[in-house]
């Protein structure tokens, strides 16, 4: 096959991966139902996962804070092999049935918490094992695979099977299935966040001020929001050093 081909062909593919998606509508929203109950009374979203699944779950949960304001230990992400496998892959590191408990144990879970398993075959013993110890921890588990009927639902009281078909090169599940997991993970912490208060209109006002390109989004929003001048917004902004806090300042001002 010729480049074009090779990627047209895999682009075919990519096509069907949000139909696939759509199909779980109601079950990702039970989820998020339940993860957003779960935060709003100061409990905590886990991810387990080996290899990409792994990775995707630690990126989500790297991101919420930036994104959304939240502390580094509201959504956590943790993978099969540990921090050495977030850069290189550990393969062997999935068989172990016993790590992901171990490292929950660390954080002291508990009933308050939720533990998401993520494992594009659905079988895989790292988060297999740490689902089933949630389980009889009294910890409520969901999961995202993208199998039918796989252990792991077995053991998710909100299982999410999202069925992506074969893969363009066999068994490489860091494409459609990997895609499938990021779209699903974008959406419950998006919606969660935003049903926890953390977006105004669409906008991040909750958002971490770390650089100037963040700098001058934040600045956009207020004049946006108040309907102010750019000096007095960012006036605003270097005062209160977030969007939330100047947003409410000046509407008491006013």
């Amino acid at each position: 096959m010729s480049i074009q081909d090779i990627l047209i062909k895999i682009n075919s593919e990519d096509k069907k991966i949000a139909q696939c998606v759509y199909q779980s509508i109601k079950q990702i929203s039970q989820l998020v139902e339940k993860v957003t109950s779960k935060i709003s009374k100061n409990g905590r979203l886990f991810y387990i996962g080996s290899g990409t699944s792994g990775r995707l779950g630690i990126l989500d949960a790297s991101e919420c804070p930036p994104t959304f304001g939240v502390n580094n230990n509201i959504v956590i992400g943790m993978i099969a092999g540990g921090d050495e496998a977030i850069r290189n892959s550990i393969e062997s590191a999935e068989d172990n049935t016993i790590q992901a408990w171990r490292e929950l144990k660390k954080y002291d879970i508990n009933k308050q918490d939720i533990v998401i398993g993520i494992s594009a075959s659905g079988s895989t013993p790292y988060v297999l094992g740490g689902l089933k110890e949630c389980q009889k921890n009294s910890i409520f588990t969901g999961c995202i695979t993208c199998n039918q009927d796989t252990e792991i639902a077995k053991h998710s009281d909100i299982p999410i099977e999202v069925v992506v078909g074969p893969e363009f090169v066999t068994g490489s599940t860091r494409m459609k299935a990997g895609t499938a997991q990021k779209m699903i993970l974008n959406m419950i912490t998006t919606t969660a966040m935003i049903q926890l208060g953390h977006v105004m209109d669409n906008q991040m006002i909750d958002m971490k001020i770390k650089n100037n390109k963040l700098k001058e989004r934040g600045v956009k929003m207020i004049q946006n929001i108040c309907n102010v001048h750019e000096d007095h917004a960012n006036e605003l902004l270097s005062k209160y050093g977030s969007v939330r806090l100047a947003i409410n300042a000046y509407n008491k001002d006013v």
